[in-house]
């Protein structure tokens, strides 16, 4: 049986960081004890002036590729996740398969906000299985959301950063691989957060722009135990269809954006918290690109072994959840 195992693994942050003292000064209050007690954020990464997120994205793919150990030829099929793309049109991945030389590779960019990258992972699975052509498949998460904040707005600025994270997930026949997925949708909170202006539904106007409407909006605050029950509920259907016990995954890695809700996911299903890897205290919360960035900080310290299970969970505006069990 034809599977997707993940063969290579990258992840870049911009070099400018931006301290939570940094919130301090420009908000004048003390928003770096809240960000620390709360969400575990010390600080972040925001792009240069000249820097968008193709150039993430580039960065974490040629790692990928170096990882993986093959040639920029060999890649089948380029999947970029992103709700902060280079452009409206054409796809961010076009721009990338030409940067990168990808000459064999087809295109798309993938949509579903910071569930993207676990949806995007999906995908490039089910392309693997059902079509012996597609041998390589490169997946992409990018996020360089600080090119959409309003700085007057402490809901929002002092959490989203810039960042991407890749994976090369190659056609494999032993039990490695992408073992069951998992979508699921909960439309009816898809005005609550979001970029809703700049696009067919809201042109850019002058009005759009003074009310800020082109930038990253929290319009409801969302019910905190919203996530949590998602992720317990996601992560327990996946486990039961691979039959395994939550405690026999070695590794979940989950959005992130606020330890609490990761550690009271943990608590839920009864299994150790040190078992989800955190990287938000040293990048912020960096959407699609999140959970690849800490799936590579985890690779480089040496937490994966070969074999082992891991259990991903994304979510995001819409608000659109996927889940996804992987062997390595």
């Amino acid at each position: 049986m034809r599977r997707a195992a993940i063969t290579g693994i990258g992840a870049y942050a911009p070099e400018q960081e931006i301290p939570n003292s940094y919130f301090n000064e420009l908000l004048g209050e003390d928003v770096d004890t809240w960000l620390r007690e709360n969400v575990n954020i010390y600080t972040r990464r925001w792009c240069a002036g000249d820097e968008s997120v193709a150039d993430l994205c580039e960065q974490a793919a040629s790692q990928a590729l170096v990882d993986a150990g093959i040639n920029p030829e060999d890649i089948d099929l380029i999947i970029v996740s992103t709700d902060t793309p280079e452009y409206i049109s054409p796809s961010t991945a076009s721009v990338l398969q030409d940067r990168l030389g990808l000459k064999n590779a087809g295109t798309f960019d993938l949509n579903t906000a910071c569930a993207g990258f676990v949806t995007a992972m999906d995908v490039a699975s089910k392309y693997i299985v059902a079509d012996d052509r597609y041998q390589h498949v490169l997946v992409i998460g990018g996020y360089a959301m600080s090119k959409y904040l309003n700085k007057e707005d402490k809901k929002t600025v002092t959490l989203f950063a810039d960042g991407a994270g890749a994976v090369v997930m190659s056609a494999t026949t032993d039990d490695r691989g992408l073992l069951a997925s998992d979508l699921k949708t909960e439309g009816q909170y898809s005005g609550w957060m979001g970029i809703y202006g700049g696009a067919t539904h809201m042109p850019i106007t002058e009005k759009v722009l003074a009310n800020h409407d082109h930038q990253l909006k929290f319009v409801h605050k969302f019910p905190k135990e919203l996530n949590p029950k998602m992720w317990t509920e996601m992560a327990l259907s996946i486990c039961e269809r691979i039959a395994v016990k939550p405690e026999e995954v070695d590794h979940y890695f989950i959005t992130q954006l606020n330890f609490n809700s990761i550690n009271e996911t943990m608590d839920n299903l009864g299994v150790d918290r040190g078992k989800a890897h955190m990287v938000m205290d040293k990048y912020g919360y960096t959407g699609s690109a999140c959970i690849p960035m800490a799936l590579h900080d985890a690779y480089k310290k040496g937490k994966l072994k070969k074999g082992d299970l891991m259990i991903f969970i994304g979510s995001g505006g819409g608000l659109a959840f996927a889940a996804a069990a992987v062997r390595f």
